[in-house]
């Protein structure tokens, strides 16, 4: 399979390049939100029957389950306790996961059994297929858990022909929780450059940005706000981030994952200049990258028409982890 990441998919991703699309639904994407709260599993009987054994946060165990398996709402059982604060819903967890085909037994994706390899997964069904959101709600960082999904609340009757699984087959997910991702930078505050604009923060971490009255810069300019001292974006990376994009033109926000909670796109799934500013960061750190057109949305502008060709962007970006996306 492609190394995509887990959360990739339908969810908003603002600075995607125009070239391209979104990322592809390799892995379970969702479609719809979900209408009501993410509810906590119980075990059952088919995640009961689910044997998980050996490896570690950094090593898949070996899973064995009788085929074929079926349910018709999402069980989990715990496999080892973890530690520390519930995850909830919205929270975006560091993990290690295997799925399989519940019907056939075969492994259709494993990624995150590594340090720099972990997924951030985005508790939120919004972002994910609601099965695979209620795998990871009200665990606990160390906690082990081996998990068995509807195809209800996974890739339905339609099935998926990429990874592939038929219509109407049931998921068992099993995965390792790491640690809950920040939805703030914390790195150490540093003064922008003469010249740019200025960024307040809210309690929370959500910037307001204003516009100095100056004419924009011709040139990308990219700047620390914060400095962390966690693992190094490299290029190819995916990123998981709170952003905010202001026009220079208007001081404007156009978009923002603020409100909807932390996003990941690859490096090179975004416009070139959010790459650039987003290679080279520490995680934990705040960039603010002043975007000219020729590294946002060129000639054209985007899409949309809501950027202009001749627009230049401010982005406001805090880098909460990363991902090498080569490998499990």
């Amino acid at each position: 399979m492609g190394a995509v990441a887990l959360l990739a998919g339908c969810s908003t991703a603002g600075p995607t390049a125009p070239s391209s699309s979104s990322p592809a639904a390799s892995s379970p994407s969702a479609t719809t939100a979900p209408a009501t709260a993410l509810a906590c599993p119980e075990p059952g009987s088919a995640s009961d029957a689910v044997k998980v054994t050996g490896g570690s946060a950094d090593a898949a165990p070996k899973v064995t389950f009788p085929t074929p398996t079926s349910v018709k709402t999402t069980e989990r059982t715990t496999v080892e306790a973890g530690t520390g604060a519930t995850v909830k819903q919205g929270d975006s967890v560091s993990l290690a996961y295997t799925m399989y085909d519940a019907r056939t037994g075969k492994q259709l994706d494993s990624r995150g059994w590594s340090k720099d390899g972990r997924v951030v997964f985005p508790v939120d069904a919004t972002q994910v297929l609601p099965g695979f959101a209620e795998s990871i709600v009200c665990t606990k960082p160390g906690e082990r858990v081996a998990a068995v999904i509807p195809s209800a609340k996974a890739f339905g009757d339609a099935g998926s022909k990429q990874i592939p699984v038929k219509g109407g087959d049931s998921i068992v997910f099993v995965a390792q929780i790491v640690s809950v991702t920040p939805t703030k930078a914390t790195g150490a505050v540093k003064d922008l450059p003469a010249g740019f604009p200025t960024v307040t923060l809210a309690g929370d971490g959500k910037p307001t940005v204003k516009i100095p009255a100056t004419a924009a810069p011709k040139k990308l300019e990219i700047a620390d706000a914060k400095v962390g001292t966690g693992a190094t974006v490299k290029e190819g990376d995916t990123v998981t981030v709170q952003y905010q994009g202001v026009l220079w033109r208007t001081g404007k926000v156009f978009d923002q994952s603020w409100g909807r909670g932390p996003t990941s796109f690859a490096t090179t799934q975004v416009v070139p200049g959010f790459g650039k500013a987003l290679v080279g960061q520490k995680v934990g750190s705040q960039v603010v990258a002043i975007i000219p057109p020729d590294q946002g949305y060129g000639k054209t502008g985007s899409q949309d028409g809501s950027i202009k060709g001749t627009d230049t962007m401010v982005f406001v970006i805090d880098v909460l982890a990363t991902a090498r996306t080569t490998g499990s």
